[in-house]
């Protein structure tokens, strides 16, 4: 491993843990009921959703009755998802005219989000429209990532009662998931990759004009060639993509998309957001039992096993492709701005 890249890995870890720390703590209080910076904000507005949806928020359910507001609540996620794709043509905020997905995309793509492994059978820029995008896709890496998040607290306090079958309110804890969590850390994070450059609007695709030398053109073509620029309201879904640990992107590079990650410190942003939840979790767990030495241990089990991957990893791509050396390509690292990375470079995005 090379000394830079020992440096940006031990930035990056010690950043998770700086951030992880207070994080887990007010999540804690978050799901405990209790007073935390944002109440004075949120509280009436948590108080609002409740009384507009009808929710006991102070009636508690045991594992049967929360188990079976998971799977309703997500149930009704894959129908809204599905539909949503197969009317998009008749929905508004659909520029480029996009038809429907087939049926069987539609419902890969319903399944996918809300399971919350996201997985992408398609190209969004070329199929998704910005209304399914937006209220679609980015709807549910929120509530998602929140069910999943409710499901982990209610094992918490399985853990912790014993006189007791009541587990909390699946209602309540998605509800405080997205607003005290999810939504202010992804509009943070959306504000910040706007202002790296990852594109927020909703304009249709836009068309540029670059000009070709002779050298590089087909005979008989023209010295003007014409390049569609996608665009789209990506930075807001990019931002609880990367928090909820989703895999969907705007993009169907995703974040390898310069309109996703344009600069390194948005790359640095999106690898912190992915690590940050889960690793607060740990804390919060510690919070929640009553005891913080315990969620340090896990914190403390879970680093040494990233870590230890993360080194094999990177020696083994630092070490380079041994059917090269019979090719003469340097693989060596090489110092300064400019210098070579070293290691095997196939198939790695080099911007």
């Amino acid at each position: 491993m090379t000394g830079n890249a020992l440096f940006q890995f031990s930035f990056y870890l010690a950043a998770l843990v700086l951030l992880a720390i207070p994080l887990g703590f007010y999540m804690a209080r978050v799901y405990e009921g209790k007073t935390c910076g944002l109440s004075f904000i949120l509280r009436p507005i948590e108080m609002g959703i409740y009384r507009l949806s009808r929710i006991k928020h102070e009636q508690e359910m045991d594992w049967k009755t929360y188990a079976i507001a998971v799977l309703a609540f997500s149930l009704v996620g894959f129908f809204v998802v599905y539909l949503m794709q197969r009317l998009q043509l008749s929905l508004p905020f659909n520029p480029q005219a996009f038809h429907a997905p087939s049926p069987d995309l539609s419902f890969n793509t319903a399944v996918s989000f809300f399971t919350n492994t996201n997985w992408q059978a398609y190209a969004g820029e070329n199929t998704i429209s910005y209304f399914t995008q937006a209220l679609g896709l980015t709807v549910q890496n929120f509530v998602s990532a929140a069910t999943g998040m409710a499901v982990l607290v209610a094992l918490i306090r399985g853990l912790v009662r014993h006189e007791t079958t009541q587990i909390g309110n699946f209602w309540v804890d998605l509800v405080r998931s997205t607003l005290y969590i999810l939504l202010p850390l992804a509009a943070i994070l959306a504000v910040l990759l706007v202002s790296q450059g990852v594109i927020q609007n909703v304009s249709s695709y836009q068309k540029t004009t670059t000009s070709l030398e002779k050298s590089q053109l087909q005979p008989g073509s023209n010295f003007l060639e014409a390049q569609v620029l996608p665009m789209g309201p990506a930075a807001s879904q990019i931002a609880i993509k990367q928090l909820g640990t989703n895999g969907g992107g705007f993009f169907s590079t995703n974040s390898a998309h310069p309109f996703e990650n344009p600069t390194p410190l948005s790359n640095f942003l999106e690898m912190l957001a992915l690590l940050l939840i889960p690793a607060a979790f740990c804390f919060t767990f510690g919070a929640m039992v009553c005891d913080k030495k315990q969620g340090v241990a896990i914190f403390i089990a879970m680093t040494f096993v990233f870590i230890t991957f993360a080194f094999a990893a990177v020696h083994a791509e630092q070490g380079g492709n041994h059917l090269f050396n019979t090719l003469d390509v340097n693989q060596h690292a090489q110092p300064g701005l400019h210098g070579a990375p070293g290691g095997n470079m196939e198939g790695k995005e080099t911007r």
